[in-house]
């Protein structure tokens, strides 16, 4: 196994046995110096027995297909457990028979936790623990319950616990503000993982720099629409309601994250107090504000779609309607039309798609090879970046082959399954498809080959998002 020479200056200390993070970009080989590691861990120390913790369902196999199965098979026994597999029932007599085992730290966790006998293990069965994306060991992520555990055991005096071995592509800020903040963040983290040093290089950052793309940054501001009937219908709208509920001092800011959270708060009272009226009206904002939050990312259109549905899903849901009821349908039913007739106004159109349209224009043009990323904030407005594009007249002749990437779980709007993310990486890796729009699921962890452009869609995420998406940039467009 072949190994560059910023991956051995990385992985000496954990030679060694100490705990130490690693930390490299993205796309640099952390997996590949871990799997080093754990190959000579298992070499050189009797009844050695490793985990590759990791904090997604998808890594287990991605790791065990690339990267462990390919290089130590004819070695080692390794075994893959993860949610969707009956391996988990029998966790104890998987761990017991193999070499390493790849699994989720939920996985792990409740294998700790359990009473019965197919399932338990204890830490110490384990002489290494690999933790992928390591960062997120903090607050109350799966990831601190398990090294709870390990600091608890070192405590109270257990001497044959694991060796630890975290794996980042940046340990982050926690958001601080200040430099001394950030530094305290990153000791943290390594407190909580146990680790002696983090390791990156420092003798052959050369060798790193000629692995590593830099990405061509590009910030667009757009202006927003000189008028916006649409948006302001939708408000007025929303006024009404809070008129309705007896209220003539209230928050004004629709269409943002802080009118969202005062919504809920008045939902959640209205839960509380047996408040039907409130509780009713505050659902139906939210929804106003949703398609506001659309309005402002996708087309006028979706927006409108989108509250139309809401309403017909309503009317088909409730056999029985109240005052509150009548009122919020009869506002909505009655202002319908001209909520319509504005959204099929091109002359107000979502300046920031445009844009977009600029941009694709210019990358799909100019080679038939172009890859692309979009990421946005809300899987709704994926779905709808998506009709748009397949919809947009001057992208037809561009030979686009779109497709949605997001993650699981969702009660506004369906989710991918673990096969059907799966599927849409290996059509994109294979060439039958070129555009990937994506929640932030793409971000982190996710083996996506590399991309000539990527867009970020009217949102800038922590720095940890950055460094980890340098894998597949060249340029990054982000909207702010």
């Amino acid at each position: 196994m072949e190994l560059r020479d910023y991956q051995w200056e990385v992985i000496g200390p954990a030679l060694e046995g100490k705990n130490i993070i690693i930390w490299l970009p993205t796309g640099t080989g952390k997996t590949r110096a871990a799997l080093y590691v754990a190959m000579r861990h298992l070499e050189m120390q009797s009844n050695a027995k490793v985990a590759m913790i990791v904090n997604k369902v998808h890594l287990v196999h991605q790791h065990y297909s690339k990267e462990f199965q390919p290089h130590l098979k004819d070695k080692f026994k390794i075994i893959p457990i993860s949610g969707d597999s009956e391996t988990k029932c029998f966790f104890a007599n998987f761990v017991k028979d193999s070499d390493i085992v790849i699994c989720t730290a939920q996985i792990l966790y409740n294998a700790l936790q359990s009473d019965s006998e197919e399932k338990h293990v204890e830490l110490t069965d384990f002489t290494l623990l690999i933790i992928d994306e390591c960062h997120h060991t903090q607050k109350d992520a799966i990831y601190n319950k398990l090294m709870e555990v390990y600091l608890q055991k070192k405590f109270t005096g257990h001497r044959k616990l694991p060796q630890i071995l975290g794996l980042t592509a940046s340990p982050g800020t926690g958001g601080a503000s200040t430099f001394e903040k950030a530094v305290d963040h990153i000791l943290m983290i390594c407190a909580n993982l146990d680790t002696w040093r983090i390791m990156s290089p420092q003798i052959s950052i050369k060798d790193l720099e000629a692995k590593v793309k830099q990405p061509i940054k590009q910030y667009d501001l757009v202006p927003e629409r000189d008028k916006d009937p649409f948006g302001d219908k939708l408000k007025e709208l929303m006024t009404t309601i809070h008129q309705y509920l007896g209220e003539h001092e209230f928050n004004t800011d629709f269409g943002t994250q802080m009118y969202e959270q005062k919504v809920v708060e008045m939902e959640k009272h209205g839960a509380e107090t047996v408040d039907r009226r409130k509780r009713t009206c505050a659902m139906h904002l939210r929804k106003y504000n949703d398609a506001l939050f659309l309005h402002d990312t996708v087309r006028m259109k979706d927006a409108y779609d989108f509250l139309e549905e809401f309403y017909i899903l309503e009317k088909f849901v409730k056999d029985s309607r109240d005052e509150t009821d009548v009122f919020l349908y009869r506002l909505f039913n009655g202002n319908s039309n001209e909520l319509l007739e504005l959204s099929s106004n091109i002359e107000y159109e979502n300046p920031k798609l445009k844009r977009l349209e600029e941009i694709l224009e210019k990358h799909f043009q100019s080679s038939s090879n172009s890859r692309g990323l979009i990421f946005t904030c809300t899987r709704q407005s994926t779905t709808y970046l998506l009709q748009w594009i397949n919809s947009n007249e001057s992208l037809k002749g561009l030979n686009i082959k779109a497709a949605i990437l997001t993650g699981a779980g969702s009660n506004q709007s369906k989710h991918m399954t673990q096969n059907e993310q799966k599927d849409v990486i290996q059509k994109f890796r294979k060439g039958f498809l070129n555009l990937l729009i994506s929640t932030s699921v793409a971000e982190e962890g996710f083996d996506i080959p590399e991309c000539n452009i990527v867009v970020r869609y009217g949102l800038m995420t922590n720095e940890i998002s950055m460094v980890q998406v340098k894998l597949f940039i060249l340029d990054c467009i982000p909207y702010l």
